[in-house]
């Protein structure tokens, strides 16, 4: 227990403030309440995969539209290519989080200077080659690229 200069423990202490329900030294406990999460698209469940997919369509239709994003930058394909998949979806769960009635109120205009950061990342998440349709582009691979011998001799090693 941690003491207070007065000799009163914190745990008496955050008991004095009759806090209810609310267990502020509860670090075990979800924040999902406290806002949007984050999506691991790289660990996505196939369970979650299409209320997740269909939260963020409906969010990239409406925040193009509001904001006159062009098709340059956000096209209507814009769901094939993974960066700009990231993009959007972390700027969609920081603008639900910034107008969460859990915000302090500054949300807002912090997610409007974010966005306004983010436009270059847009950019550059998306190659610009889908104007007249979708066109694939080969993934990078990392198969038979890396030596393994290399690799492992130079792994061993902390490197700092």
């Amino acid at each position: 227990m941690d003491e207070h200069p007065e000799g009163i423990s914190v745990e008496e202490l955050v008991a004095s403030l009759q806090l209810g329900d609310l267990r502020i030294l509860n670090r075990d406990a979800s924040s999902a309440d406290l806002g949007a999460q984050p999506v691991n698209w790289r660990e996505l469940k196939d369970d979650d995969a299409r209320a997740t997919w269909d939260a963020l369509r409906d969010w990239v239709e409406w925040v193009t539209t509001r904001y006159e994003i062009p098709e340059i930058i956000v096209p209507v394909c814009w769901w094939r290519h993974g960066a700009l998949v990231e993009e959007l979806s972390a700027l969609h769960i920081a603008w639900e989080a910034a107008f969460d009635s859990t915000d302090s109120g500054l949300g807002p205009v912090l997610w409007h200077e974010k966005f306004a950061a983010a436009r270059a990342r847009l950019k550059s998440a998306y190659p610009g080659s889908c104007v007249n349709g979708h066109r694939e582009r080969p993934p990078r691979s990392w198969r038979d690229v890396t030596n393994a011998e290399e690799w492992d001799a130079w792994a061993d090693g902390a490197r700092a």
